[in-house]
């Protein structure tokens, strides 16, 4: 974490500009999102069908990449084991070094921001070029993801030109029109597409059954690094594995409705190892752990390994549509981040992430495979608490309202008190933890006594 959630959330909400770009451009997503679902009159059954083989997969998540594997390397590819990001690391940049590549593109890559690719290969001597639009602004401008699907969604037109002009652009008047700032960035990106012959991509899916990886994208750059260049490595974690052919068409309906709001990705690039004369000469599939193998052995926590990175949980969340993506400490903020990052992390690393997000059940509602995060917020704050500990000071407001409730009297005096701001639940409310929580100015007459006062 780079900062306690509490903390952050409370600077970024100081940020007007930020609350705005975020209110606007989540209310976009979330229009254009509900109008896409809304054609499909089985989305329900999508939904479950999703739920399923995610849940399925998982069950058998080891013999699945096993599978994986042989089915990439019987197609010319060559797999690499990961356990962490310092193993993905090495094996990226250990394969750059060994073409030569003083360069590299990437795509679609949001577990290559996790394990802090771009550090790890400038530290060997090479430079990383973001295709992806939002990433380049990031690139450019030496920010960070603070969002899954659109990663600068935190910054509007008029900033991302100013950065244009100082950067790609220098010494050119652009205007803030989309397709100008868009023109600017091809042109920027298409010396690199046709120069540079080494690509780190992500992926969406991969399938045992075929061996094929799937990337689904909408600007055409993933579609240029997955074919231009002579050596492709796509860093993939482990829980982006389908079992057949066949479920990709379940979540190529999911996907694209959930997270563009689209019938379907303008451009989904699938490839199977290699094939002379077609696309890269060498494919390497970079199988990433990172912490996935602890989520998997608890039971309930798995399932935010089930997670098909769409964002929609994001948008529908009032605590992300305030405070931005950076407040989560983590390239997967909102709720799907408050209950993946600690798991991946581990729970001492991002203790106050389970409280980064309500109850109120939205992102249940929009996640296309039904996962339950709501329950699993409440099952990371029973472990938070059992295997990290309570604040001290939320452990003595709670020893308060304890001793204050669980006696008739001193409940009865503690109401009275509260209402002159003194006592145990005037200090219960003066805790660090309830600086997150707002309650009732109480009345100035309680239940009982005004049944009282009636006889």
């Amino acid at each position: 974490m780079k900062a306690g959630f509490e903390a952050a959330a409370s600077r970024a909400l100081e940020d007007s500009q930020l609350r705005r770009n975020m209110a606007r451009a989540t209310a976009t997503i979330r229009d254009r999102r509900a109008a896409a679902v809304g054609e499909v009159e089985d989305w329900e059954e999508l939904r479950e069908a999703g739920a399923a083989i995610k849940a399925a997969t998982m069950a058998s998540l080891p013999e699945q990449l096993e599978r994986l594997e042989r089915a990439v390397a019987e197609r010319g590819g060559l797999v690499h084991w990961a356990r962490d990001a310092a193993e993905a690391n090495a094996i990226v940049a250990g394969l750059a070094r060994a073409h030569g590549a003083e360069e590299v593109l990437k795509v679609k890559s949001i577990a290559t921001d996790e394990i802090e690719l771009n550090e790890a290969l400038a530290a060997a001597g090479v430079t990383a070029h973001e295709t992806d639009f939002a990433e380049l602004v990031n690139q450019l401008s030496g920010d960070w993801s603070s969002h899954i699907l659109v990663p600068a969604i935190h910054r509007n037109r008029s900033e991302i030109r100013l950065l244009f002009e100082r950067t790609i652009a220098r010494g050119r008047r652009l205007e803030d029109e989309p397709a100008v700032l868009a023109g600017a960035a091809r042109e920027h990106l298409r010396e690199l597409f046709l120069r540079v012959p080494f690509a780190v991509s992500g992926a969406n899916f991969a399938v045992a059954e075929t061996g094929a990886v799937a990337v689904v994208e909408s600007e055409g750059n993933g579609r240029m690094c997955t074919t231009l260049p002579e050596v492709l490595v796509t860093v993939m974690g482990i829980e982006k594995v389908l079992p057949e052919w066949r479920d990709l068409e379940v979540f190529l309906q999911l996907l694209p409705r959930s997270a563009t709001g689209e019938r379907m990705n303008p451009y989904t690039s699938i490839w199977s190892g290699v094939d002379p004369g077609d696309g890269p000469r060498e494919f390497h599939l970079v199988l990433l752990d990172n912490g996935r193998t602890d989520v998997l052995a608890d039971e309930l926590g798995r399932e935010a390994l089930h997670c098909i990175r769409c964002s929609a949980c994001l948008n529908v969340c009032p605590v992300y549509s305030r405070v931005g993506g950076h407040a989560y400490g983590s390239v997967y903020p909102g709720p799907i981040g408050a209950v993946l990052t600690p798991q991946l992390r581990g729970l001492e690393q991002a203790p106050t992430l389970p409280w980064a997000s309500s109850l109120c059940g939205a992102c249940l509602d929009a996640c296309p495979v039904k996962i339950d995060i709501p329950t699993l917020l409440v099952h990371l704050r029973g472990r938070v608490r059992r295997e990290v500990g309570a604040p001290r000071g939320e452990r003595a407001a709670l020893g308060l309202a304890f001793r204050a409730f669980s006696d008739r009297g001193r409940y009865e005096r503690a109401q009275r008190l509260r209402r002159l701001g003194r006592g145990a639940l005037a200090q219960l409310l003066a805790a660090p933890w309830s600086r997150s929580r707002e309650l009732p100015e109480p009345p100035p007459q309680t239940f009982r006594e005004w049944w009282d006062e009636r006889g």
